[in-house]
């Protein structure tokens, strides 16, 4: 072989080789980063998770290589792109969206260390031992938006005072969906609210869901937690306007989107904390002896534009304490 193909062929080689396998070898950590939703939703929350690589030392590009998996909302995908990273030389593995991301990663590994980033309980679906004690080699950051149906649904209450049943939108596909139809039927229970269970797996339910709400003349819906309703919020904001259905959601984004009204934490913090527990493991933390991290800021976001739109009238009482009116 002449000197010049030999030298052509490895230049070749090098291009071809993957990513990840080049960036271990040049002692760059590889974190594979598994997600249920599309990018295009996403993008200021993973700017989040890398602000929070960065509070820890680490800059994506620079000491620190992201290999980034969506499932575009497919959740059958998720085992076999979990697979597919599991297979690859990577440090972390960051799995965010619906809880079956984690859950699936867990399936696969008990030596690769993983930090979920997701809204359910992570005890109840056997993500981990405890909060304190995560146990094995999983950790993580969660909403525990179940936690706050109690408050949302006061504040729904605040804002609807005469309604007297609604409906909750659920995933019916979610690990630890019969969970939060409990907790949501014993909150609303408290207060004298009947309730109404409305389900949606994919893009296609919701135009049914919204005809079925309008036809049962439920005065109101609260949209459960959920990493699908989240990347489809505007599809789900929109349809609210049209059937003329007042909306609780559990994230400002939501209300941003064109949606009524929020209260839950700020989303961007969750994913920071997970970027912040990612960069600990890079450290040489383990995941077993770092506690699960949970929100400690809440906020309060009401659409005004939208309220208009569906003929409500805030109260004074609500417009004070909202900690964003949205025009």
């Amino acid at each position: 072989m002449r000197r010049r193909d030999f030298i052509r062929g490895i230049a070749l080689f090098s291009a071809a080789w993957p990513l990840a396998a080049r960036a271990q070898q040049s002692g760059t950590p590889v974190v594979g980063f598994l997600h249920s939703a599309s990018r295009t939703s996403y993008v200021s929350l993973v700017d989040a998770f890398r602000e929070g690589l960065k509070e820890t030392g680490y800059v994506e590009g620079q000491n620190v290589t992201i290999e980034y998996r969506w499932a575009d909302n497919e959740t059958a995908r998720l085992p076999a792109l979990a697979a597919e990273l599991v297979q690859r030389p990577i440090s972390v593995l960051v799995a965010g969206g619906s809880p079956v991301s984690a859950l699936s990663a867990k399936s696969l590994t008990a030596s690769i260390p993983i930090v979920f980033i997701n809204a359910a309980d992570p005890v109840a679906i056997g993500l981990v031992s405890s909060f304190n004690r995560p146990g094995g080699n999983v950790t993580g950051s969660t909403l525990l938006s179940a936690e706050l149906v109690a408050k949302r649904l006061g504040i729904l209450r605040d804002l609807l005072p005469s309604v007297k049943k609604i409906a909750m939108l659920v995933n019916p596909n979610r690990p630890g969906v019969d969970a939060q139809k409990a907790q949501m039927q014993d909150a609303a229970q408290a207060i004298g609210l009947a309730l109404h269970i409305v389900t949606a797996s994919s893009e296609q339910d919701f135009d049914a869901v919204f005809q079925t709400v309008a036809r049962q003349q439920d005065g109101a819906l609260f949209v459960a937690p959920d990493a699908l309703f989240l990347d489809l919020r505007v599809q789900i904001a929109d349809l609210a306007r049209r059937y003329r259905v007042p909306t609780m959601y559990e994230l400002r984004s939501y209300v941003e989107a064109g949606g009524l009204i929020s209260y839950g934490p700020i989303g961007r913090d969750l994913y920071r904390q997970g970027g912040i527990l990612t960069g600990q493991v890079l450290k040489g933390k383990k995941p077993a002896d770092l506690p699960v991290l949970q929100p400690t800021k809440f906020e309060l976001a009401i659409n005004m534009k939208t309220a208009r739109a569906l003929g409500l009238s805030i109260s004074s009482g609500l417009l004070s304490i909202a900690d964003e009116l949205i025009e």
